[in-house]
Order: C-alpha cells, then sequence, then structure tokens
C-alpha cells in the first residue's frame, strides 16, 4: 500500500516561482485538452488509453502548440486519462447501487453488473440512462501542477544540509533548483502543486516504512459509530477524536465572522469604484482582500482535523482486529432541515476523511474494515430491537424503560448488523424499518418466524439474529 507525504519548499525565489506558474499554465492547457476531447464515452469510456492520445498528438503535431518539453505533457495527458477513469469508476458506483434498488433477480443483476464492468452498457436502456446520470462530461480548469517522472528529477545537498530538489524548467536542459525545508529525499513519480508563491511536492512512499504500520490491531469487533463532537464512538462506549468537534465548531465560526468583514470591505471597495476612486478600491483589493494567509489557516484547520481523526482510528483499530463501520463514501441527503450555521459546523468534507482514515489505517494494521447498512440504527434500541424516540444525544425506549447514548446505542446496533442475515448493504431503508417492525411484532404476538423454508432456516441457523434473541 502506498501513502503520500508532502515536502514544502523554503524561500523560493520569485523568479523561479513565476517560472514554475507559467508551466503549469501550460499544462492546464494540456489537462483541460484531454478532458474536453475524451472525457466521454468516445473517449476513455471507449477503452482508449493514454498511450494512444500521445501517439495521436505526435503524428497530427497537436503537442506542439502547448510549447512544453515533450515529457511533462506526456506525463499530463496520462495523470488526466487516469482522473477521468477515476471518474468514470465512481459513477459506476452509484450505477451499480441503482442496479441493486432496481431488481432482486440474481440472474438479471448478475447480467448487469457484467455488461457494466465490460463497458458494454451502452445497449442497456436502464444502464445508458444511469451513466448519463452519474457521469456527466466534466471540465478541468486545474492550472497549478506539474507531474514530474522519476527519472527527470534530482535531490541533492548543499554545505549548509539544505535540499535540494532540480526538476525540469520551459526549456531544454536547464533545471529549476526548489530548496525544501525537509533532509528526506523525495522518490518516485512528483506532483508539484504550486500555492501563495510556495510549493508542495507530492509523492509517494511505502506504507510499510512508517512507524505506525507497525503497530499491532487488536483481537475483537468492534463497531464505530461517526459524529460530530467527537469523531468516533465505539461499541465499548469511549469516544475517540474529542476534540474534533471544538476544532470544527471554532473554524466555522471564525471562518463565518471572517467572510461577514470581507463582504463589508468588497461592498465599500464595489462603492468606491462605481463613484470613480479606483485608487481606493485597488487599495482594499490587495491589502484586505487577499487569500494567502485565508488559504494557510485552511489548509492548518485541514491538517489538524485530519490528525484528529486518524489518531482516533488508530485507537480503535488498537483493539480491534474487525472494524464494522457505515460506508461514508455514499452520499444521502438528510430528511430534516438544518439551520444554516448547524449546516456549516457540520463540514461535510470531514466525512471523506474519516472514510479515508478507516480504510487507510485498517489495511495498513492488518484488520478487517466491513461496512453495514446503518439505516435505523440510532432508533433502535439494541436491546430490545424496538424503535425508541430519539432527542438529540439520548434515545428513549418506551420498551425497556431505559434511556440510552444515542452514538453508543448506534455503535453496539452496527456492531450486530455485521452478523444480520436479513438487512443487507444496500438495503433501502423503508424495507430495514419494515424488517425491524415486523420482529417487533413478533416478540409482542410469540409467533415463531414467518418464512420457514429451508434456505431461510439455513441462512438463520449460520447467522443468528441477535436483535429478535435478546432478553425482553
Amino acid at each position: 500500500m502506498k501513502v503520500t507525504r508532502i515536502a514544502y519548499s523554503t524561500r523560493l525565489n520569485a523568479g523561479k516561482y513565476a517560472a514554475l506558474a507559467e508551466q503549469a499554465r501550460r499544462l492546464g492547457r494540456v489537462r483541460g485538452e484531454v478532458w474536453q476531447r475524451y472525457g466521454s464515452i468516445g473517449g476513455v469510456g471507449s477503452g482508449l488509453r493514454d498511450r494512444e492520445v500521445r501517439d495521436r498528438w505526435l503524428a497530427d503535431g497537436t503537442h506542439v502548440r502547448f510549447g512544453v518539453l515533450a515529457n511533462a505533457w506526456k506525463e499530463t495527458v496520462r495523470d488526466a486519462m487516469a482522473d477521468i477513469a477515476a471518474n468514470l469508476a465512481s459513477a459506476k458506483v452509484e450505477v451499480r447501487r441503482a442496479i441493486g434498488h432496481r431488481t432482486g433477480d440474481p440472474a438479471d443483476r448478475k447480467r448487469m453488473l457484467t455488461a457494466l464492468k465490460a463497458d458494454r452498457w451502452a445497449g442497456d436502456p436502464f444502464l445508458a440512462r444511469q451513466m448519463r446520470k452519474h457521469w456527466k462530461r466534466g471540465r478541468n480548469r486545474t492550472d497549478h501542477q506539474i507531474v514530474v517522472r522519476a527519472d527527470k528529477y534530482n535531490t541533492v545537498v548543499d554545505g549548509r544540509g539544505r535540499l535540494w530538489l532540480a526538476v525540469p524548467g520551459l526549456e531544454r536542459r536547464k533545471m529549476v533548483k526548489i530548496p525544501l525545508s525537509t533532509t528526506v529525499a523525495p522518490t518516485g513519480t512528483l506532483r508539484l502543486i504550486l500555492r501563495g508563491g510556495g510549493v508542495e511536492v507530492h509523492y509517494q512512499i511505502d506504507a510499510s516504512q512508517l512507524r505506525s504500520s507497525q503497530r499491532p490491531c487488536g483481537d475483537r469487533a468492534v463497531g464505530v459509530d461517526k459524529g460530530y463532537t467527537e469523531a468516533l464512538t465505539d461499541s465499548d462506549g469511549a469516544r475517540h477524536g474529542s476534540r474534533l468537534g471544538e476544532l470544527l465548531a471554532a473554524e466555522s465560526d471564525r471562518s463565518k465572522e471572517r467572510n461577514r468583514r470581507r463582504a463589508k470591505l468588497r461592498s465599500i471597495a464595489n462603492n468606491a469604484a462605481r463613484r470613480g476612486d479606483h485608487a481606493k478600491a485597488h487599495r482594499i483589493t490587495v491589502n484586505n482582500l487577499g487569500t494567502a494567509k485565508r488559504d494557510r489557516q485552511a489548509a492548518r484547520h485541514r491538517a489538524q482535523v485530519r490528525t484528529e481523526i486518524f489518531t482516533a482510528v488508530h485507537r480503535v483499530v488498537d483493539k480491534a482486529a474487525t472494524v464494522v463501520a457505515e460506508d461514508l463514501t455514499k452520499s444521502f441527503a438528510g430528511r430534516k432541515t438544518l439551520g444554516r450555521n448547524f449546516n456549516r459546523r457540520l463540514a461535510a468534507w470531514t466525512k471523506g476523511v474519516t472514510a479515508e482514515a478507516l480504510a487507510n489505517v485498517s489495511e495498513r494494521r492488518g484488520s478487517a474494515l466491513v461496512h453495514v447498512n446503518v439505516a435505523y440504527t440510532s432508533q433502535t434500541c439494541h436491546r430490545c430491537g424496538r424503535l425508541g424516540r430519539r432527542n438529540g444525544d439520548r434515545l428513549h425506549c418506551t420498551w425497556c424503560g431505559v434511556v440510552w447514548q444515542a452514538d453508543v446505542n448506534a455503535a453496539i446496533n452496527i456492531l450486530h448488523r455485521a452478523d444480520d442475515p436479513d438487512i443487507a448493504l444496500h438495503t433501502p431503508h423503508h424495507r430495514v424499518k419494515q424488517i425491524l417492525q415486523d420482529r417487533t411484532d413478533r416478540h409482542r404476538t410469540r409467533l415463531p418466524v414467518q418464512d420457514s423454508s429451508p434456505a431461510t432456516t439455513e441462512r438463520r441457523a449460520k447467522h443468528p439474529n441477535r436483535s429478535a434473541t435478546s432478553k425482553e
């Protein structure tokens, strides 16, 4: 497994930054051209490869008008084609979910999944309609990145112990030397990202080299529920990443106040420009409406949140050989209308960071990550299996007469879902509710299981339903 590391430039000369920025701008045109020509069914969707694109451009002379070295535009073409392929794969994930919702016939489902995998979906009306819905032609406006092949750069340490990275410029055999703030030389293919007068050098290393990868995982199965005030709550009742809510709330409130002030200054600048006082408008724009400081603060906040979430996941894996969790890569919309402040503080991007951390840490440390359907896990009593009343962070079970902490209760239910034979990962939420209500009715009337077919009986024997067999 590979993980990404970032090295930063230090005190980079303005002339060097301008040269790199011009190269990145020209390579941005290459990316845009690739997306425009090949980001559809007739391009990557038809199985076109980046080498074929390079051969075409060399044959018809397309590469000449970009004004960059051959290796630079070829690597950019390869990177852009990989982005389009990833976009296509992401659309296919959504289509697979749509197939699961559309049909319960195993043969029909297998036929559609096979056609989707083999890129023969254009002949099936349903698949074609779903692909048009989820895979739309994209546009790429990235003009601040340079991809450098592993054999096209070199590193050297000067007499004062500083590490310098030399990368190709716009002219042949003329390198641009970048001073780095680290003593560890980057390896492999590099991605240079230009921001605010500096350069970020992104590269990948083997995860086994990391010290955290050597930590052993636990020996139990643990369910986890994602929260807001803390990153994760596990089925043992422990909370991990308790500073997450404070970080998100503080940054959200600070961002709200900063944007309010910026809006006021922008209004003053616009009024001055309308009056003809362009000097005042220019001074406000240059001195008060810049983005360098804002971007630095946002990057620092993102780093703090990632550290908090990854640390929380490591603590869960310390005691778990199997981590049972919600599929956080799935997009969904809540049915409640929340206030603007709450939506802003919720920071949906942290959901993706948590999903990345769970997958990354579990794979590196040898634990298994199991995704389950979490519909109604926060509204169901884990002791009796009945739907209760959720009020804030508390769940009131009228049958048991107990008030549970909602996140702990949800984590226990998530752990139980891993052994539930009736509720699959993509079972619709309304079907999940019906299953839970049917179980409640059988509890009340003491009726046996209605489906007594041999296949169902055998499946239930292998996967006992914990909710149905719990004590009343």
